[in-house]
């Protein structure tokens, strides 16, 4: 069994930066990808960003690019998410996700939130005006 606890959230400016966690318990997650999603209220959870396993791929959608970076640290079991630039639309409950693979998943693979088998509680990120 597999647990995620995200931290890291919080309230911030607009144009301002949070580092979330994702620290997981439990079970290895040797050949696992991480993924982020976010969900806003009265919206659908979306995918925004994903790493595999060994770091060398990382997955991100277009609304993030050149504002937020993932990393993992396997050795200590934890997954980083690097918000800068933060708008307030980026405002909602933050979720890490991770699902094993043996291959490089497709970016349609990454951002299915239907594919992932573990789930952290989520977290609250809040970007004021």
């Amino acid at each position: 069994q597999v647990q995620l606890v995200e931290s890291g959230g919080g309230l911030v400016q607009a144009g301002g930066s949070l580092r979330l966690s994702c620290a997981a318990s439990g079970r290895t997650l040797e050949s696992y990808v991480m993924g982020w999603f976010r969900q806003a209220p009265g919206k659908e959870r979306e995918f925004v960003s994903g790493i595999t396993w060994s770091g060398g791929r990382t997955y991100y959608v277009d609304w993030v690019k050149g504002r937020f970076t993932i990393s993992r640290d396997n050795a200590k079991n934890t997954g980083h998410l690097q918000m800068n630039s933060l708008k307030p639309e980026d405002t909602a409950v933050y979720y890490c996700a991770a699902r094993q693979v043996l291959g490089i998943p497709t970016p349609q693979a990454m951002g299915a939130g239907r594919l992932y088998d573990y789930w952290g509680q989520g977290i609250q990120v809040t970007v004021s005006s």
